[in-house]
């Protein structure tokens, strides 16, 4: 799969190919469903209460006997028939967060980053390493690829603190570091700008992992 290659600058350079261990063409809609249905709820608060019979104060006598007044029999204030009672099954405080396998994670990440390169909205940038935080030179970036209004995920090689502080002020650019970003984040930009010495990096950091392994 081939994609355009953006200078730090946002001019175009050349167009490279991208790795087949990511970006095999795969979408698997399934995966990507459960991955952010799960990010979505694992975002709700689950704060939201409502008082039951035990919580509301008073209804500790019988309102009035329970025959000869003509009223309907009441056993308590408290019960949810009446004004300022108690509800019924209503919310109480709980959490909405769903497990999702490993693996299931990351085939949703590999399907948001197929599905963005295939519509065109991925795109590959050289270094990105930054002397200094900046804002105006990442805005200066993205006016430049024509993606002001949009949503705009830069994928950085490891952590770039500075690149981080140089676009946390402008609206709709967010940072990751490669290997950091989920299916959500990737389905969220409009334009996914992968910092072009990141896949190295991951292919090492791989590599360091498979060796940790044979030693042990």
């Amino acid at each position: 799969m081939e994609v355009t290659v953006y200078t730090a600058v946002g001019a175009e350079a050349r167009s490279a190919e991208l790795p087949d261990s990511v970006f095999d063409g795969t979408v698997n809609e399934n995966a990507l469903h459960s991955a952010v249905t799960a990010i979505l709820a694992h975002r709700r608060q689950g704060t939201a209460a409502t008082k039951n019979r035990a919580l509301i104060t008073g209804g500790g006598r019988k309102p009035w006997r329970q025959k000869g007044t003509g009223r309907a029999r009441a056993g308590t204030v408290r019960s949810p028939l009446w004004r300022g009672g108690a509800t019924t099954f209503g919310p109480q405080p709980r959490d909405y967060a769903l497990k999702v396998p490993k693996k299931l994670r990351r085939l949703a990440i590999r399907s948001a980053l197929n599905a963005r390169a295939m519509d065109g909205g991925l795109a590959l940038i050289e270094s990105l390493e930054m002397e200094a935080p900046k804002t105006s030179a990442i805005a200066a970036l993205v006016s430049e690829i024509d993606a002001e209004g949009l949503n705009v995920l830069l994928l950085t090689a490891g952590l770039r603190q500075n690149v981080y502080l140089s676009a946390r002020n402008i609206a709709g650019v967010e940072v990751r570091p490669w290997g950091q970003a989920s299916a959500y984040d990737v389905l969220w930009a409009d334009v996914v700008l992968v910092e072009s010495t990141a896949f190295e990096a991951a292919a090492d950091d791989d590599a360091g992992d498979d060796d940790e392994g044979d030693e042990g």
